[in-house]
């Protein structure tokens, strides 16, 4: 066991500790719906700031700061202009929802993604569909978090994988079941501010170990020459499946629920467009140096088979003990800040999306603050569960888990914003084509067409919702007139 790593390790842990428990004096006063705006969306008082650090640390994810580095290992430079889509995330979210998102989220009170859908689409089928899919994929975007979480504590404290995973959880789970949204909120803010921080002082470490950027540059061309191009180690990253992959994880990103519902969060107009700039610039920054790192790290660290091993032990290997375990606080707070917010949106959508929707819709306070803690610390454990049996690298489950929330969701969500003639029939069925083309061209054609398998799904289901509200738009006029005809005759 490393122990001054370790030590800097739980003294960042602590501290994320004392803001939850910090965080959790506003739900104690809270009440009836104050108590779902307070938990679930920090009572929409984000500034501009706040709101910028959770939005990057929402999505800067254990794929991100683990997986995604190891891949760089394996793949070269290519891997890192592939990465580098992600620039586009904050400006493409706060750009496209915005203003009209938050204003139609207040308008309906919504408190979640689903229940914007509810209000635009009225329809308890849309509501399900959507609370089905962010319950299944979501699942494998957790399992992907904690399995980061875990892999990380194992290579810096010799534990095995299972005791590892369980510090983990226990350690989420306590501060997001107590504090909620704002806890969440507060956290990814200090969490956002240590992985800024941390890339740039081990991508200077890691150049400085390598002799210089020169002197890695002719390493890796005298291991293959193909890791300082962009077409991967093997060559298969084809500019075709280079630039749909910016589709998955730049520009479709207005379609998850985690990113999305921080543009409901925000306290106004002034700050949404400062979380726009520093959201844009941040992002960039840290997903440069992270990938950068990972190809760096391949000189010096030679040989290693588990990618997802690369960043905690180029940390150790280049840095003095102490601030290894600071700079690894970095992707240890990236895991953390998106497993607190998936377990959030999860709980939100069997609490507030199912349960007080259609099943006890009179539940009293004390029973939904209950159902809220109680729901978590069930997702928590089930997903510790999944977890035991991890992938060999984490980002394929972390990925999937993208393309498959990006196709249920991107349509009924940004054509309800901007299409009066988008109607529930077009937002039902977009949904069900994206979640079932979404599986069966991920299971059964892969790389269809050269492209990643996110974009066929998203362009059927964009087919869906136009083809079937078009053709439903009678149906629903005649519906509305005789609703009408119904109020007047009584």
């Amino acid at each position: 066991m490393n122990t001054p790593v370790v030590i800097s390790l739980a003294i960042f842990l602590v501290l994320i500790f004392a803001i939850g428990f910090w965080s959790s004096r506003s739900l104690k006063s809270a009440t009836g719906d104050s108590f779902l705006q307070e938990y679930f969306l920090g009572g929409r008082q984000l500034g501009g700031f706040i709101l910028a650090m959770t939005m990057i640390a929402t999505y800067g994810s254990a794929s991100s700061f683990i997986g995604g580095p190891g891949v760089a290992y394996t793949q070269g430079f290519g891997w890192v202009l592939l990465s580098m889509s992600q620039v586009a995330t904050g400006y493409f979210v706060l750009m496209i929802l915005g203003k009209k998102f938050a204003i139609m989220a207040r308008r309906y009170k919504a408190v979640t993604l689903i229940d914007y859908l509810k209000g635009r689409y009225q329809s308890k089928w849309v509501v399900l569909t959507a609370a089905f899919s962010i319950i299944v994929f979501l699942f494998s975007a957790m399992a992907a978090q904690w399995v980061g979480g875990a892999r990380l504590i194992e290579s810096l404290t010799g534990l095995n994988y299972t005791t590892a995973l369980f510090i983990f959880a226990v350690s989420v789970l306590v501060y997001v079941i107590i504090g909620g949204f704002k806890a969440v909120a507060l956290t990814d803010t200090v969490q956002g501010v240590v992985m800024f921080g941390g890339t740039l002082i081990l991508l200077i470490a890691t150049i400085m170990a390598g002799g210089g950027i020169d002197n890695i540059m002719a390493d890796l061309t005298a291991e293959n020459p193909n890791l300082v191009t962009p077409y991967g180690a093997d060559g298969g990253l084809s500019p075709t499946y280079v630039s749909s992959f910016w589709i998955l994880v730049g520009i479709a990103v207005v379609g998850l629920p985690q990113v999305t519902v921080r543009a409901m969060a925000y306290k106004n107009s002034r700050s949404m467009h400062r979380a726009l700039i520093i959201g844009t610039i941040v992002v960039g920054f840290i997903m440069l140096n992270m990938h950068l790192i990972g190809v760096f790290a391949r000189p010096i660290l030679p040989g290693i088979e588990v990618g997802d091993k690369v960043m905690p032990l180029i940390a150790q290997e280049v840095l003095p003990p102490w601030l290894a375990g600071i700079v690894l606080a970095a992707p240890m707070a990236a895991i953390m800040s998106t497993v607190d917010s998936l377990l959030l949106l999860v709980s939100s959508a069997v609490v507030k999306d199912v349960y007080l929707n259609y099943i006890k819709p009179d539940a009293s306070h004390t029973r939904v603050k209950r159902m809220s803690f109680g729901v978590t610390a069930i997702l928590g454990i089930l997903v510790f569960l999944m977890a035991l049996s991890p992938p060999d690298l984490l980002i394929w489950l972390n990925l999937f888990a993208f393309g498959g929330l990006e196709a249920t969701f991107i349509w009924p969500v940004v054509l309800g914003l901007y299409w009066d003639g988008g109607n529930k029939y077009g937002a039902l069925a977009s949904m069900v084509v994206g979640i079932a083309s979404y599986i069966i061209v991920d299971q059964f054609f892969p790389s269809l067409f050269g492209m990643h398998n996110v974009v066929v799904p998203i362009l059927l289901s964009f087919v869906a919702f136009v083809t079937i509200s078009l053709l439903t738009k009678s149906l629903i006029q005649n519906q509305s007139i005789s609703h009408d005809q119904l109020e007047r005759s009584m």
